[in-house]
């Protein structure tokens, strides 16, 4: 709590001795390296990790300044991810502002780079990391209006994610795309081998996949069945 309250105070007087940003402001800097700031932090990284995400997040809101999330030097900012994470790896913060925030940008390039930071920090420790990931599937699906790579993401955290806190619905998100995706007959047959399990106990979460199950049947039936054919049979001429 000492170094905390330090640390504050010379944010504080360092904040306060800048001269105001011009308009043009906003660049990020390189992060030091993560040595230094274990050395700096006196064995207290965590405290010093949470002041550096609260600094982080003010870049581009400093008075006068107009560079927006989507201006950053998002190589830098993946650094700075990086650095927080490695200063605190049980913080949800740098994983939260990558898959909530700075894949928002209306730049695809940058946004897919943000999703793929969060895939490479859910690997290494999945069970604890898996929320940030779905969240990335969703934002492959719904912003970049990419299935397959939402696809991908999803299977990451059907297959990675393990652990008893894993709720159901965020491993069987690979069920719901690939029926988006068309691929019923495969949709099918993993939430089959769901129901199948046992695991699903709860009586409306088994109601909803049954009811699910069955209408991916129907679709995997109708694809099967030939279409109609529109030949007419020609008619006898009249005598």
């Amino acid at each position: 709590m000492p170094l905390l309250v330090l640390l504050l105070a010379a944010q504080i007087a360092w904040r306060a001795a800048e001269p105001l940003p011009e308009a043009s402001t906003g660049k990020l800097p390189a992060p030091p390296p993560v040595a230094v700031l274990e050395a700096f932090s006196l064995g207290e990284p965590v405290p010093l990790a949470g002041l550096l995400t609260l600094w982080l997040q003010t870049v581009d809101e400093a008075p006068g300044a107009t560079t927006p999330f989507a201006h950053l030097d998002y190589g830098r900012l993946q650094a700075w991810l990086s650095t927080l994470l490695a200063l605190d790896p049980h913080a949800d913060a740098p994983l939260l502002l990558a898959s909530h925030v700075y894949s928002q940008v209306p730049d695809p390039a940058k946004a897919r780079r943000m999703l793929e930071f969060v895939r490479r920090a859910f690997e290494a420790d999945p069970d604890r990391r898996w929320r940030w990931l779905a969240h990335a599937a969703l934002v492959a699906r719904h912003r970049l209006g990419d299935p397959h790579l939402a696809l991908a993401y999803a299977q990451q955290v059907a297959q990675q994610a393990r652990g008893p806190a894993v709720p159901h619905w965020a491993r069987q998100m690979p069920i719901f795309i690939l029926a988006d995706l068309g691929e019923v007959e495969a949709a099918r047959i993993e939430l089959g081998a769901w129901l199948a399990s046992g695991s699903v106990t709860d009586p409306q979460e088994r109601h909803f996949l049954t009811e699910t199950l069955g209408e991916l049947e129907r679709r995997a039936a109708d694809e099967k069945s030939p279409a109609p054919s529109n030949t007419r049979q020609p008619t006898k001429a009249s005598p």
